[in-house]
């Protein structure tokens, strides 16, 4: 088994590798052909040698390898084909316009970007051939992992259906129920299972397992609970003979947010000043299509609880919650006007956020703000869902851009509370990338069931209702 993960990395390693060297290809052609005759005619100074090309092309190079690496776009067998696909889209638009600015400065004037933008194309057709081809390699060498999910009280159907949706790397060959008893449980993950999956069980089953498992050398998947996720961002101290494990009573550092609050207002600026026009026009949409109000102010909750009115254009109609009742968009929403549509699929919706985050009262990066009432049902049955204001709310987050606007409440606290233990600057540089990759995913957007008043699932009870998080 080892062996054969070891051969999946190197695989993997040397397609990744392969793609950059054929993308920068791409471009090395069109610099030697194109732009390097352009500029080292009209610029005398400018003439280049072997190592200076080389040097050229390693910068692109490397560039291509950092977007790639933030992106996923190197993830051959790990993400789906097209998602892989729209990665290296992200990373490859990216470095050739950082590229394109690059050399027309060298020149001292704008380039002809006639030679970019097929090369691009180029180079996109390249990267799609390429993934297919490497995707069904890797398919028909390395088979779906079998495995055993244990599970306890909690329905097992959403998880099955997680893994359903990747057939072409995980199938679930046996469920067992924990309540079968330990010795029967260890006695089948025994059998030759490429993995064992632990799925909502009581602490003290889970650690038992996990220690067998892993003196058994079996691979384990296991769905963290809330003090699991704690723990992982805590401070490694060596005081004494003993390891001493840290979990700080604080969020972010001093210093981390003076950083943080730079880059908002820095960023939160710059971006009302390129969308203006954006906004303009949606605002007259928007006023054109129904004469109701363009902007929808609603209070919701951030740091420490603090309320504030937080604005977006208005998607639905002005009756929409004419009940009183609290209620995120369903799928097929019948509330959301045509225009609604439109800028909720685009997120230009969340435009006039920006005057949020110029305030103070959001951050670009952050739990996404929730509705005073919408808390209340949560923390009746999660009271760890408050946690998520201990730093400011955010205009995106790691929850949205690791699930969806669907994903429980649950999972949404453990993906922001995963943000919050492992807060560093270049976290919310990297999300704010990956945010660009996900406005054009549709899931990101999707809608809760039609039965939901809130995205609560009705049918299954938080894990900590049962004592599961102790």
């Amino acid at each position: 088994m080892k062996r054969l993960e070891s051969l999946k990395k190197i695989i993997v390693l040397w397609l990744s590798f392969a793609g950059l060297l054929l993308q920068t290809g791409i471009y090395a052609y069109i610099w030697m052909e194109y732009y390097y005759p352009i500029i080292s005619k009209f610029t005398l100074r400018l003439k280049f040698n072997q190592n200076g090309h080389l040097a050229m092309f390693a910068i692109y190079f490397v560039l291509l390898f950092f977007f790639d690496s933030t992106y996923g776009g190197l993830k051959i067998g790990y993400l789906k084909p097209m998602d892989v696909f729209m990665s290296q889209l992200f990373a490859l638009l990216f470095v050739n316009v950082i590229t394109y600015l690059q050399i027309s400065l060298m020149n001292g004037w704008w380039l002809e970007p006639k030679y970019f933008l097929a090369a691009t194309l180029v180079q996109l057709l390249t990267a799609l051939v390429f993934n297919l081809i490497c995707n069904w390699f890797y398919r028909r060498v390395f088979p779906p992992r079998e495995m055993l999910l244990v599970y306890g009280e909690r329905s097992i159907e959403d998880i099955l259906q997680k893994f359903a949706s990747r057939k072409d790397k995980y199938h679930i060959a046996k469920c067992i129920n924990i309540r079968e008893g330990m010795k029967a449980v260890e006695k089948e993950a025994v059998k030759g299972y490429g993995a064992v999956v632990l799925w909502d069980i009581a602490t003290e089953d889970r650690n038992r397992l996990l220690k067998f498992c892993y003196g058994q050398s079996i691979r384990v998947y296991m769905m963290p609970k809330i003090p699991d996720v704690l723990v992982k961002g805590s401070d490694q101290l060596h005081l004494f003979d003993t390891p001493i494990l840290l979990v700080r009573e604080y969020a972010l550092t001093v210093e981390q947010r003076l950083a943080k609050r730079l880059i908002d207002v820095i960023c939160a600026l710059i971006l009302v000043v390129i969308t203006s026009p954006v906004m303009l026009i949606t605002a007259i949409c928007i006023k054109c299509y129904d004469g109701g109000p363009v902007l929808y102010r609603q209070v919701r909750c951030t740091i420490g609880g603090r309320e504030f009115k937080i604005m977006k254009f208005r998607s639905m109609r002005v009756d929409a919650e004419k009940d009183g009742v609290a209620r995120l968009a369903a799928r097929n929403d019948s509330r959301i006007t045509p225009v609604g549509k439109f800028i909720r699929a685009v997120r230009i919706d969340e435009l006039p956020q920006l005057f949020n985050i110029l305030a103070g009262d959001m951050s670009f990066i952050g739990p996404r703000p929730e509705r005073p009432e919408i808390i209340r049902q949560y923390v009746e049955d999660m009271p760890e869902f408050v946690y998520r204001m201990k730093v400011k709310a955010g205009l995106a987050g790691y929850a949205q851009v690791y699930g969806k606007y669907n994903t429980t409440p649950y999972d949404k606290l453990k993906l922001d509370l995963s943000y919050i233990e492992n807060y560093s600057v270049w976290l919310d540089i990297k999300l704010m990338l990956l945010t660009l990759k996900i406005l054009v995913k549709a899931e990101s957007t999707e809608g809760v069931d039609s039965t939901q008043v809130t995205a609560m699932k009705q049918e299954e009870n938080v894990e900590e209702k049962h004592g599961k998080d102790e």
